[in-house]
C-alpha cells in the first residue's frame, strides 16, 4: 500500500521538546484568529493543569490555508468546570480538552483566586 506523503510526520515534531510538563499551571491565551484554530472559546484566559503531552502535529490554522511545515506539541489540559462556568452547581467536576503549545502560557505559583481568570467580572 502506498504512503500519502501529505501524512507523515515532518522530522522536526520529533526533535522538538515540549515546553510544559504534566503539572504545570497554564492558561489559556485569549488571541484573535482569522478562520480556524483548535482551542475552544469557552477555554480563553482560563486556568489549568497540563494532565498530558500529547503529539506533534501541523499547526492547523496553517494548515488550513495549505501552509505546512511547522509543526507545534500538542497538550491535554484540566480545568475544573466550576473555573469554566462559575454556575456550574458541582465544585470537583473537570473538563479534559486538547490545546496547542502557543495557546498557552505559565502560570505563576505566586497567582491568587483573583489571577485564575483574567476579565471573569
Amino acid at each position: 500500500m502506498k504512503q500519502n506523503k501529505s501524512l507523515e510526520t515532518p522530522q522536526m515534531a520529533i526533535d522538538k521538546s515540549a515546553r510544559f510538563k504534566v503539572g504545570d499551571r497554564v492558561r489559556v491565551k485569549d488571541m484573535p484568529y482569522l478562520f480556524y484554530t483548535r482551542s475552544q472559546m469557552y477555554t480563553r484566559g482560563v486556568v489549568g493543569t497540563i494532565a498530558a503531552c500529547t503529539y506533534q502535529d501541523l499547526i492547523p490554522e496553517e494548515e488550513a490555508f495549505n501552509l505546512d511545515g511547522q509543526v507545534e506539541q500538542y497538550y491535554i489540559v484540566r480545568f475544573r468546570q466550576k473555573d469554566l462556568w462559575p454556575e456550574y452547581p458541582f465544585d470537583n467536576d473537570t473538563l479534559q480538552t486538547e490545546s496547542p503549545e502557543r495557546w498557552l502560557e505559565l502560570v505563576s505559583d505566586e497567582s491568587g483566586p483573583e489571577q485564575e481568570r483574567k476579565g471573569s467580572e
